[in-house]
């Protein structure tokens, strides 16, 4: 099983959004996946259609609270997108698309600190121990080095850092590379390269080409092809808490490209699709 880390120390460079768009494409994919929201926010589990409260379901933090007991597996709920993903499938011949969220919850903030202790910091560790059935998980990080971060980068094969061609972002991305190297050292000597996803580009702005070619001057091949462009109608397709893959237009479908091509890039470096028959049929 693949877990991946979307991380971020910036704010506001679209990492959530970035999530959103891998879980599209392994849906897409019939890739059976588990979203984790890290984020006290929540903002991946609204925009994944599910209902905060909805169920008697626990949610990531209160689960996290309990990780030797608690049963991720018997509080995960379906994305609202597999609906869908069904429909749109209906009358072809294959598994039936898994795309399942750990929901977010304000409580998990209490562990968002620096302070956690080595156990603290394997909480989640223990609870994905215990989940079979999924080819990937991602999860979807605070912006902050703080315990929900570490707890996510313990757990984890992979980090992928997003970040925005600016000058900002650029300079937020190698401290979060000084500081992912230093944690490797220390807890997670396991944990392979992090690879670094450019969002927001805009094929038009000068600084944006120079910020491009800054970062793989800086960073070579971790910054990972294709980059995402900037989309006027995404807040529309997170707002309608769609997949952009079932979102109709041109621009949707040329969003839904690159997320593929990103996918792929994962997939074919973690093995992920050796591991998706593991699924039992439902």
């Amino acid at each position: 099983m693949q877990v991946v880390s979307i991380s971020s120390l910036k704010g506001g460079v679209g990492k959530t959004s970035v999530t959103l768009g891998l879980a599209s494409a392994a849906l897409a994919a019939g890739i059976p996946t588990l979203v984790v929201d890290l984020d006290p926010h929540a903002d991946a589990t609204t925009g994944l259609g599910v209902s905060l409260g909805a169920g008697k379901q626990l949610g990531i933090g209160e689960m996290l609270r309990t990780a030797r007991r608690a049963e991720l597996s018997d509080n995960v709920v379906p994305s609202g997108w597999v609906a869908n993903a069904r429909r749109l499938r209906k009358g072809t011949v294959g598994r039936k698309p898994v795309l399942d969220v750990a929901m977010g919850s304000a409580y998990s903030g209490i562990y968002d600190r620096p302070d956690l202790s080595r156990r603290d910091v394997r909480r989640l560790t223990t609870l994905l121990s215990r989940v079979t059935g999924y080819g990937l998980v991602l999860i979807d990080c605070p912006p902050s080095l703080n315990g929900l971060t570490r707890m996510a980068w313990t757990a984890s094969n992979r980090v992928m850092l997003v970040a925005e061609p600016a000058l900002f972002s650029v300079a937020g991305t190698e401290r979060t590379m000084r500081a992912l190297e230093l944690f490797r050292a220390e807890f997670a000597p396991n944990l392979g390269p992090a690879r670094i996803i450019a969002n927001r580009v805009r094929a038009t702005s000068n600084e944006h080409a120079f910020r491009l070619a800054e970062m793989k001057q800086m960073f070579g091949d971790l910054v990972l092809t294709p980059t995402i462009a900037e989309q006027a109608n995404w807040q529309q397709i997170q707002g309608a808490a769609h997949s952009v893959h079932h979102w109709p237009g041109e621009s949707a479908k040329q969003s839904a490209a690159t997320f593929d091509a990103l996918l792929k890039n994962l997939t074919d470096s973690g093995g992920v699709r050796n591991r998706v028959a593991r699924r039992p049929v439902a």
